[in-house]
């Protein structure tokens, strides 16, 4: 790997460590105030469950004022050390993290009320959300292509999205949701899940 080459991942993944502790963050505290809330649950998780039905609402595109983007510029003479500074405010500002997807992630974080499962969701959102860079920055030109793709077929996925948001959203306020996981645990029994 060259020297540039080599820099440019390691500034990549400063920047994927930004926005992680950020979102790691948001979903520790999201579990951590539902372990105190747990006796509501069911009245929380159909409120959550509205929430997240709104969420698919804007991937549909029925929100018009939900579905600007604000960007911002930050000065290359940073550096490297710029990279997870440029992370933690792409997590803390940028409204396509701010949207849908990290919404449900948030209320299932809520809804499962235990902050080290809440914090592993979190992970995982990061790891979806940074692999792609990691990808573009190592060279894997079908990364590229494949990024390109979805660029191209951004409705597509947008509604596919938003359809998976609302299904989730209507079992949760219909009480199906809980039900499902009652049920699920059941079987499951002592199984520890990794989420």
């Amino acid at each position: 790997m060259t020297t540039t080459r080599g820099r440019l991942v390691l500034g990549v993944l400063l920047f994927i460590l930004g926005f992680t502790i950020v979102f790691i963050l948001y979903t520790v505290l999201g579990g951590t105030v539902g372990v105190f809330l747990l006796q509501w649950g069911d009245l929380i998780t159909r409120i959550l469950g509205v929430v997240i039905i709104a969420m698919g609402l804007v991937f549909l595109g029925l929100f018009g004022f939900a579905q600007k983007e604000f960007r911002f510029h930050v000065d290359s003479k940073a550096g490297i050390i710029g990279a997870p500074l440029l992370g933690v405010a792409l997590g803390i500002g940028w409204a396509p993290c701010m949207g849908p997807t990290l919404a449900a992630i948030l209320a299932l974080s809520f809804n499962a009320g235990d902050p080290v499962r809440a914090g592993f969701l979190g992970l995982a959102y990061s790891l979806g959300l940074g692999i792609p860079f990691l990808l573009v920055a190592l060279g894997f030109g079908w990364a590229t292509k494949a990024i390109g793709f979805l660029r191209r077929h951004i409705r597509v996925v947008n509604i596919v999205g938003g359809v998976m948001l609302i299904l989730l959203g209507v079992l949760m306020v219909t009480g199906l949701w809980t039900d499902i996981m009652s049920r699920l645990t059941a079987v499951i029994g002592s199984v520890i899940l990794p989420l």
